[in-house]
């Protein structure tokens, strides 16, 4: 099976059967081994701060680790020998978030947002994501550093 195919599987199932990213409005709009992008929208349902009007801390922390998560998952797929889909299922099972580090450099604020992902370590056990979150006009809003159960 083509990898290309595969992760579009993924992206498919992590953002339409996945309630949780459903109701946070999460789209997985690319990834592959170097790097993960997931695009939501600003809703109302999002306030953290409901003076400021601002995206609450748990919808950038969730989004940070759903990029970091993805691309783990990726290079899982990318370092299999056999791409069956009953092998990938069984080495996707494996994938957890062991820690989760999030640095909020400026209030939430935009109509869109756009989380990105890329490895810095990947082991056999475990790989390490860098994340960052923008809004549309490119401000850096947060980043954060995640660490994944991949083997």
């Amino acid at each position: 099976m083509d990898k290309e195919l595969i992760y579009q599987q993924i992206a498919s199932l992590w953002t339409e059967n996945m309630p949780f990213n459903q109701l946070l409005g999460f789209k997985i709009t690319h990834f592959n081994s170097d790097e993960s992008e997931i695009r939501f929208a600003w809703q109302e349902k999002l306030i953290g701060n409901p003076m400021q009007k601002t995206l609450h801390g748990g919808v950038t922390a969730a989004v940070l680790d759903l990029a970091g998560g993805v691309v783990a998952a990726a290079n899982i797929i990318e370092h299999l020998d056999d791409l069956s889909p009953d092998k990938i299922q069984k080495s996707l099972r494996r994938l957890s978030t062991i820690d989760l580090r999030t640095d909020f450099l400026r209030p939430g604020r935009g109509e869109q947002f756009i989380a990105t992902a890329r490895i810095i370590r990947n082991g056999n056990k475990v790989a390490v994501a860098r994340m960052e979150l923008h809004n549309e006009l490119g401000v850096h809003l947060a980043f954060g550093t995640g660490t994944y159960m991949v083997g």
